[in-house]
C-alpha cells in the first residue's frame, strides 16, 4: 500500500481569523495556529521569502483536518477563486450535519451565502452548497435515513 491515511487539506485564505471562526461555526475544531517559514517552507513550496500563518481545524471525530493559511510573504499576484461550482480544479469540502438550513443560517453570520438552494435527492439526503471566506466551496449534507 502506498497510501495509509489521507493527512488534510489545504487552503490558502486572506482573512485566517475570519476562515478559522467560519470553520469553527461549521463544528469544526481549533487544533493549533503557528507561523511558519525559512528554507525549508521555501523548498517544500517553490517560493522565496516564504511566512505565512497557518491554522489547523479538524472534525469532531478527529479523522479529518484542514490547514487554513494566510502569506505574509511573498506576496501573491492572482485574486482568490470565485468561478462557479462546475469549472475544473475548484475544490469543494463536503461535511455531514444535523440540519442544513440550521447551519446555514449560522455560517451566514460568517459571510456564507448559498450557490444555489438546498435540494433534496429522493429520501436519502438534503444537500446544499455555501461559500464561504475566500470564495471557499463548502457542501451541507443532511442524511435523511
Amino acid at each position: 500500500m502506498t497510501v495509509h491515511r489521507m493527512d488534510h487539506v489545504g487552503i490558502v485564505v486572506e482573512d485566517l481569523a475570519a476562515a478559522v471562526a467560519f470553520f469553527v461555526e461549521l463544528g469544526l475544531e481549533l487544533e493549533g495556529e503557528a507561523t511558519v517559514g525559512g528554507p525549508w517552507a521555501d523548498d517544500l513550496l517553490g517560493l522565496t521569502g516564504v511566512r505565512a500563518d497557518m491554522a489547523v481545524v479538524r472534525t469532531p471525530d478527529g479523522h479529518s483536518r484542514v490547514e487554513l493559511s494566510t502569506f505574509r510573504s511573498p506576496a501573491t499576484t492572482i485574486a482568490a477563486p470565485h468561478a462557479p461550482v462546475n469549472v475544473p480544479g475548484i475544490p469543494r469540502l463536503t461535511f455531514v450535519v444535523d440540519e442544513v438550513e440550521d447551519v446555514i443560517d449560522r455560517l451566514r453570520g460568517h459571510g456564507a451565502t448559498v450557490v444555489g438552494t438546498v435540494a433534496r435527492y429522493e429520501d436519502i439526503c438534503r444537500y446544499a452548497y455555501v461559500r464561504g471566506p475566500d470564495g471557499i466551496l463548502i457542501g451541507l449534507v443532511e442524511e435523511l435515513r
